[in-house]
């Protein structure tokens, strides 16, 4: 590696958004350490510039050993992605509270402690960005994802406060809110939901499986997206809110519309109103 070149470390990189990003940060001759829970998975980006590493975000133990590492090989960490999520699909009130605590200990919890275990290096330097990765559906809350949405929004709060904490010690907090990215997410998504066929929900199903997908039709290729977030990451002075991919500009005006119009438009395109 070029112990002169940036640093930066990724958050779940095993398909998607994370590996996209590790590819263009790599191409862009930064040391690039990549992490994912099985590092098989991500045997095949390692490079002259790029190590990986196992990372579990919900083990505190393994977020250490993963940081450690990272502070002993090159010294610092410039830049922390928190990219590292998955998402929940099904009616609120059909999810067990394992599930939903599954998917706050991924989507938020895991995303703090690596935060946690990084900053103290940054403040050190008194220099560094932490990326976190939210959703444009932490802005617009849409049926059967309402787990996720909620993760997303925590995030984006989380992300909001720890930019204003961490401003002094000159650590800059960016929010990405990704519209629609072609990824895999949605493919994990529909594992089990025949379930609901047994729930009051069951008239609907169909809509329920056809949400794991939406945000995969005509969505933005990774590499599209990873090469226009990283331009906007490696400015000097980034914005604190990044939106892009399909919907990412259109969403957010819907949400601002009148709550009873965007819960009736919202309840017709995922077939509620045929309950």
């Amino acid at each position: 590696m070029n112990m002169d070149a940036p640093v930066v470390l990724i958050s779940g990189c095993s398909t998607g958004i994370g590996r996209a990003l590790a590819i263009e940060f790599a191409a862009r001759n930064w040391q690039v350490f990549v992490t994912a829970r099985k590092p098989m998975a991500i045997d095949d980006l390692k490079a002259t510039n790029v190590e990986t590493s196992a990372l579990d975000v919900t083990d505190e133990q393994s977020i250490k050993t993963c940081v450690d590492s990272v502070i002993a090989r090159a010294g610092r960490i410039d830049m922390l992605i928190n990219n590292a999520g998955f998402l929940l699909i099904g009616p609120l009130v059909e999810l067990e509270n394992s599930e939903l605590r599954r998917q706050f200990e991924t989507n938020v919890l895991g995303l703090a402690a690596l935060t946690r275990a990084v900053v103290p290096h940054m403040i050190k330097k008194r220099a560094g960005k932490i990326v976190n990765i939210s959703s444009i559906l932490g802005v617009l809350n849409t049926p059967f994802t309402g787990a996720y949405c909620s993760t997303k929004a925590a995030v984006t709060a989380y992300s909001d406060c720890l930019r204003i904490e961490l401003a002094p010690f000159g650590i800059e907090v960016i929010t990405v809110q990704p519209g629609g990215i072609k990824s895999s997410l949605s493919d994990n998504a529909d594992k089990g939901l025949e379930r609901f066929k047994k729930t009051p929900y069951g008239p609907i199903q169909d809509f329920i499986v056809e949400r794991a997908h939406v945000s995969q039709q005509n969505a933005t290729p990774t590499e599209e997206f990873a090469k226009k977030l990283v331009d906007k990451l490696v400015r000097d002075k980034t914005p604190n809110y990044i939106r892009l991919g399909k919907g990412s500009i259109l969403l957010p005006l819907i949400a601002k519309l009148p709550i009873t119009f965007v819960d009736a438009l919202l309840s017709k395109r995922f077939g509620l109103n045929r309950l």
